[in-house]
């Protein structure tokens, strides 16, 4: 059982990397840094984009508004990071 959750931590941990690149890459795009039309950058994008924007769709539905600033990601990796720990709490050892 171990390795169940070896394998869900690695996955958690995966997951909180993605939305960190993600969040990063938009500024990166929003700010002229890297363009879209490169096809790498545009993949890479796309790929975050659609493995991040349905949890923070569903986190954005209770954040209030605050402008410009997004929380939802920040939001997401504490979530996961306290799931993350009841998993090591409580798995059956």
């Amino acid at each position: 059982m171990d390795s169940l959750l070896g394998l869900i931590n690695t996955v958690i941990q995966l997951y909180v990397w993605c939305l960190i690149i993600s969040a990063i890459l938009s500024w990166l795009v929003a700010f002229n840094v890297v363009n879209t039309q490169n096809r790498i950058i545009f993949t890479v994008g796309d790929f975050l984009y659609r493995i991040t924007e349905p949890a923070l769709r569903r986190i954005r539905q209770f954040l209030p508004s605050f402008g410009g600033i997004d929380l939802s990601p920040i939001v997401l990796i504490l979530l996961l990071f306290f799931v993350r720990s009841l998993l090591n709490e409580y798995w059956p050892r």
